[in-house]
């Protein structure tokens, strides 16, 4: 499965939304990292066929979807930022519903949301009214729903937001094993979301591409941008205000700070391994 945007712009009173974007995507999990505003949703919505894009085009395996039609979201899996559910339904029936929308056969249907219950641990849930569910239950059901028509393209926007830790895990570790076969399409701002899952990073700002790697690629551009330097109260003020600061720890009277920046800091500064957040930052 191959999919590819090319100069995707989208405007909202004349402000850029998106400008330009082109990237390329294949099997595996892909992750759309950016601030709140940069343009996540509006890319999604766009790919979904929820807003029309003002320019640019995309395609699935080079057809461009705007000649596919119906067809094109059979291939489609969808979970939204801000998912509405039928808080009355049962979870089963729920599921029996999103089947029929989505032309699944009763019995396909059926057995696939069974299976898809028991993969994220949800068999014991499915006579519950989803109002009585917890927010991360109620996010594996929107996961179960997305993945009934086992779509070539699993599209998530922010699939982990509100969750506490051990849901966020589970929700990634859920990610990973779907990703299988297919590209599965993650937006978010939460950089562990996807530091230790994801195949492809593209790195949004303001609407524009910054950047499109897989994590250690993205890591090993800031070989010898990473410091730790150990400063005394004053000493942190000024670096505070100098620097891009990705940590600060205070240890036994010691403040350790973690800067990024393109030259050493600090005669004492000791070069450190970078990791994605502090991709994020250098790029933000």
């Amino acid at each position: 499965m191959k999919v590819m945007f090319s100069n995707i712009s989208k405007q909202y009173k004349g402000k850029y939304a998106l400008k330009d974007f082109s990237a390329k995507l294949e099997n595996g999990v892909c992750g759309i990292l950016g601030a709140n505003g940069a343009g996540k949703t509006t890319l999604i919505n766009i790919f979904v066929g929820i807003l029309k894009s003002d320019n640019g085009h995309v395609y699935i395996n080079d057809k461009d979807t705007k000649s596919m039609g119906k067809h094109f979201l059979s291939h489609i899996g969808y979970l939204p930022q801000y998912p509405q559910f039928y808080k009355n339904f049962e979870v089963i029936d729920f599921l029996r519903y999103m089947c029929v929308l989505k032309d699944i056969p009763k019995k396909q249907g059926e057995k696939r949301a069974k299976e898809l219950l028991e993969v994220v641990n949800l068999s014991d849930a499915c006579n519950k009214k989803i109002g009585a569910l917890s927010g991360g239950m109620r996010q594996r059901v929107g996961i179960v729903q997305a993945m009934l028509n086992d779509p070539n393209i699993l599209i998530l926007d922010e699939p982990t937001a509100g969750l506490d830790p051990q849901e966020r895990i589970r929700f990634r570790n859920l990610i990973a094993q779907f990703s299988e076969n297919r590209i599965v399409l993650l937006a978010t701002h939460i950089v562990s979301d996807i530091e230790y899952i994801a195949n492809q990073v593209l790195l949004l700002k303001e609407g524009r591409l910054m950047k499109q790697g897989s994590p250690q690629v993205l890591i090993d551009g800031l070989k010898e941008k990473v410091w730790m330097v150990t400063a005394t109260n004053e000493k942190m003020v000024e670096t505070l205000q100098q620097y891009k600061i990705s940590n600060m720890m205070r240890d036994h009277g010691k403040i350790h700070i973690r800067v990024i920046h393109e030259e050493k800091p600090d005669a004492h500064a000791v070069n450190v391994q970078a990791n994605l957040e502090d991709v994020f930052l250098y790029y933000f």
